[in-house]
């Protein structure tokens, strides 16, 4: 299993933080361009990722004002989970991306580069969307 964080501090409550990554209808916002035909519901999306797949993700779990977990559903290229942490942090929030990939060594080779940048995309997006 590979593993990609990012990490970033929010000023906004944990509330705040919370109910904007909740719902799956907002994460578009936090897509890089390459992210193609988004369709969402509270719970799910899908898209396609410009000339690589489709893919289709739920929200597995919410602990409120604390954790999302999101796993792909259907046919993924490979096993992923995705898991936004939150924490607490003085006046702000602290939040972590976390991206959770079962990949052969040559997957891992291909894709560790961009899953750490799209970990880093979203939550720096996410700091931007949220100012």
């Amino acid at each position: 299993m590979a593993t990609f964080e990012s990490k970033i501090n929010i000023n906004k409550s944990v509330s705040d933080v919370y109910q904007f990554l909740a719902d799956f209808n907002n994460h578009q916002q936090l897509m890089p361009d390459s992210v193609l035909d988004w369709t969402s519901t509270v719970d799910e999306a899908s898209f396609n990722i410009q000339n690589m797949t489709y893919l289709s993700l739920k929200i597995s779990g919410r602990v409120e004002n604390k954790a999302i977990n999101i796993i792909a559903t259907g046919k993924p290229p490979f096993a992923v989970q995705l898991k936004w942490d939150l924490a607490v942090n003085g006046d702000t929030t602290a939040v972590t991306f976390t991206i959770n990939a079962e990949l052969n060594m040559m997957m891992k080779m291909m894709a560790s580069g961009p899953l750490q940048k799209l970990a880093d995309h979203e939550v720096n997006t996410l700091k931007k969307v949220l100012a």
